[in-house]
């Protein structure tokens, strides 16, 4: 049996693991682009600066756009007064601002964070979660959304949704370039000209769908690590625990949330009737599965 710290940092290696992965799968699919269209280094510095202004925006806007598509509104402290107090408590607890807190007027129950770094921060709750949960169980629900904020989750799914992002823009410039031909491809044979064609449109079709499994797959990962982190926060895994397994029953999925957003929450929004069974359909799957989460959090010593 694993104990808090030996759990967190198994977790935290995994995502350094899939990360670096993800880099090495976004350069060598830039590098073979522009390899096969012909564009050379200028393709894969061009494809450098989309990127860097993407994150830019990302990074500086990326709250407020999530917060304006989940149509929350600011939590009041009379009114939403066990939300404000876990909060500030936890903060203090894990040493990082108080972060600002949101509502999602929804019956259904869930969570997420948001923000580029714990001075930005933000903690989002629906109204249905405020209400469902008993306070120990929302103190094992706020300290896993601040988790993320501590670990910088956050700003690294930023990252690698814009990453997805890049891949998709790219494949979709690929298929343009071998239908208008490319720089200097007219020189080249029509036997060979058809066989790039071919590998273009494998790394067209595939080069997304493997970008989007391992966004899936870190998400999956920091999801493992935010709840290690808040047992070590709370002390108290049975509270985490308790409060996903409600999260878990409610058949309800969340109206203000999209396929965008969905990784943020604390379980999957859109599709928390039932987990996938089978390790295949699991790869689609945003999160793990709550059991898998709940058996490793009753594990905890």
């Amino acid at each position: 049996m694993l104990n808090v710290y030996e759990q967190i940092d198994r977790n935290k290696r995994r995502s350094f693991v899939i990360m670096f992965l993800f880099v090495v799968f976004i350069t060598l699919t830039v590098w073979a682009f522009s390899q096969i269209l012909d564009y050379g280094l200028g393709m894969v510095g061009f494809a450098l600066i989309l990127a860097g202004i993407m994150s830019f925006s990302s990074y500086w806007w990326g709250d407020k756009l999530i917060l304006a598509l989940s149509q929350a509104r600011p939590a009041d402290r009379k009114k939403d007064f066990h939300f404000f107090t876990v909060a500030e408590n936890l903060a203090m607890a894990a040493q990082i601002p108080m972060p600002r807190l949101y509502v999602i007027k929804d019956t259904a129950t869930n969570a997420f964070a948001t923000g580029r770094d714990p001075q930005h921060a933000v903690v989002c709750a629906t109204t249905g979660l405020l209400a469902k949960l008993d306070r120990t169980e929302l103190e094992g629900v706020v300290a896993h959304e601040l988790s993320h904020v501590k670990n910088y989750d956050t700003r690294l799914m930023s990252v690698v949704v814009i990453l997805v992002g890049m891949v998709t823009l790219l494949a979709d410039w690929f298929l343009r370039g071998t239908q208008i031909g490319g720089r200097g491809r007219e020189s080249k044979a029509g036997n060979l000209k058809a066989a790039l064609f071919v590998v273009g449109l494998l790394l067209v079709l595939l080069s997304p769908l493997i970008a989007r499994l391992i966004q899936l797959a870190i998400s999956r990962r920091l999801e493992f690590l935010a709840d290690a982190s808040a047992t070590k926060l709370t002390r108290f895994p049975d509270g985490l625990a308790r409060a996903l397994e409600k999260i878990s029953a409610d058949k309800e999925p969340l109206e203000a949330a999209n396929k965008a957003t969905a990784h943020l929450y604390i379980a999957n929004p859109l599709k928390n009737r039932h987990d996938k069974i089978g390790w295949f359909a699991n790869l689609f799957n945003t999160h793990p599965p709550v059991g898998e989460r709940i058996k490793a959090l009753r594990q905890m010593s």
